[in-house]
């Protein structure tokens, strides 16, 4: 499949700078022809503009500044996030990602005044997140990014496509062996991706 990867966290020496790492090498040698989309690496823009959020609901041409992601979005079979989660949410350069990407014409239609999601390309979704809290403080805020993937996203790609979300909570009083098994959990879920 032509996957496309959205890699969120600014530290190259991090916890999820290896996971990152994990991902694509094993998503490139099951086959998958990978798209490594570093945000940071990349220096993504996740501020709307003016004219952007103006002309957020007309057709985007070429010469607009999101084109190339959007082109990159519309060419993948499935997405794979991979993230840490920030006060209970995606970090900033993420959401502006979905804020300047996922556009009227490209995840959605409107149709009558009605949402339809139109981001059929997109058969399957894996997110890899890092939590520095406990999963029943993400728990006790609704889990945000959990909610939003498997119900906000999953609802705009094709229907019946297989979304999974693989959380390392508590990662502030994580060791070198929790680490090291959700690295696995992740390393064979992108062998079986």
């Amino acid at each position: 499949m032509n996957i496309l990867v959205l890699y969120a966290h600014p530290v190259e020496t991090s916890f999820n700078a290896g996971l990152h790492k994990v991902i694509v090498e094993r998503l490139t040698a099951a086959g998958h022809a990978v798209d490594d989309c570093d945000l940071y690496a990349e220096n993504f823009d996740p501020r709307l503009t003016r004219a952007e959020r103006l002309g957020y609901h007309d057709d985007r041409g070429a010469g607009d500044p999101a084109a190339p992601y959007v082109e990159r979005l519309l060419r993948a079979e499935a997405l794979v996030l991979s993230f840490p989660v920030w006060n209970f949410g995606y970090p900033a350069i993420l959401k502006g990602f979905f804020d300047r990407v996922f556009l009227p014409g490209v995840s959605f239609r409107l149709v009558n005044g009605k949402v339809q999601p139109s981001l059929h390309n997109i058969r399957k979704v894996a997110a890899v997140a890092t939590y520095g809290g406990s999963r029943f403080r993400a728990m006790l805020m609704g889990d945000p990014p959990r909610r939003l993937v498997k119900r906000a996203l999953r609802v705009t790609i094709k229907p019946g496509a297989s979304v999974s979300y693989l959380a390392l909570y508590s990662m502030n009083l994580s060791t070198d062996e929790t680490q090291k098994r959700f690295m696995a959990k992740v390393a064979a879920s992108m062998d079986a991706f």
